[in-house]
């Protein structure tokens, strides 16, 4: 089971302005053959189906605790598309948009109509060009070192598309978001290889950074390396995966410092919320009559 905390796992700078085509390239990085949809399902399917539980505990708690992340991440994917789809992020009101108007008339020359078509100037389960993940994206194989090997690779293709998404737009919000998540993949990647190395002998985390492009020059990404983010694998759980120090521990392939297992989540920074969007009718064309009702279950619960 899960627990939910409603924070995201890093405070994402407030948009000043729409900005959709940054939108449609992050996309890549929520429901890209690369993306964090498929980080957390391939992790969570074979953590779900993972063999000798008890008998190889640290490796089902280290893939079983980096999926719980990854729910993090998706989150943080997805608040970032919609912050760079919003037009009026935490306005509860606006004037009612006039259909005639043709209020949705910028949305023609958008790279991806489908944010403003299918969903409401929001996050989609969809690639950069508009196509939809999909579960044969995920590799659940039963075998513990070919999943392994897999998830190492997995990390670091994903690396690559967050740097080339990164090389396409100068967006602060996009750029923030994916200079955390380079560090956080980092991490993975650094975990899986320890794995692979416990279990082969093989020096994986030798072949770190992959593209070798130090998380250093990417000054989005420095700043948490600074804080030591680096270095953190963090345990989503009050009481269990309490065997991920005996993989993760010794020196991080980035700099040589001690790596560690800190209890509980990062502090984390708010939800974002993109606000009412009369043209997109959300949550309504005129959310009033929604607002009064929430209100009356306020005042009937007291």
């Amino acid at each position: 089971m899960f627990l939910r905390i409603d924070r995201l796992q890093i405070e994402l700078p407030m948009p000043k302005e729409q900005d959709p085509n940054a939108a449609a390239a992050v996309q890549a990085l929520l429901g890209g053959r690369f993306g964090e949809m498929s980080t957390l399902m391939n992790y969570m399917y074979q953590s779900f189906n993972f063999r000798g539980k008890k008998a190889l505990k640290p490796y089902y708690d280290l893939i079983a605790n980096i999926a719980t992340e990854e729910l993090g991440h998706i989150e943080l994917v997805a608040a970032t598309i919609n912050s760079l789809l919003a037009k009026n992020p935490g306005k509860d009101l606006e004037e009612g948009a006039d259909p005639a108007a043709t209020p949705l008339g910028f949305a023609k020359n958008a790279r991806n109509a489908a944010h403003f078509i299918a969903g409401g100037a929001n996050s989609l389960v969809m690639g950069a060009m508009g196509e939809h993940w999909h579960g044969e994206y995920v590799f659940s194989s039963g075998n513990l070192i070919l999943d392994l090997l897999h998830n190492f690779f997995l990390e670091v293709a994903a690396r690559t598309h967050k740097l080339r998404v990164y090389e396409m737009t100068d967006n602060p919000v996009a750029r923030e978001m994916i200079g955390y998540l380079l560090v956080r993949g980092g991490v993975h990647a650094a975990a899986y290889g320890k794995a692979l190395e416990s279990l082969t002998g093989v020096e994986m985390t030798k072949m770190l950074p992959i593209p070798r492009i130090d998380n250093s020059k990417i000054p989005e990404a420095k700043k948490y390396m600074d804080l030591g983010f680096h270095r953190n694998l963090y345990r989503f759980s009050p009481s269990d995966y309490q065997d991920l120090g005996l993989i993760w521990s010794g020196p991080s392939p980035e700099d040589g410092s001690e790596v560690r297992v800190v209890d509980g989540p990062p502090e984390g920074g708010p939800v974002f919320d993109a606000g009412h969007d009369a043209a997109e009718f959300a949550p309504e064309f005129h959310p009033g009559e929604l607002y009064e009702i929430a209100k009356k279950l306020y005042e009937k619960a007291k």
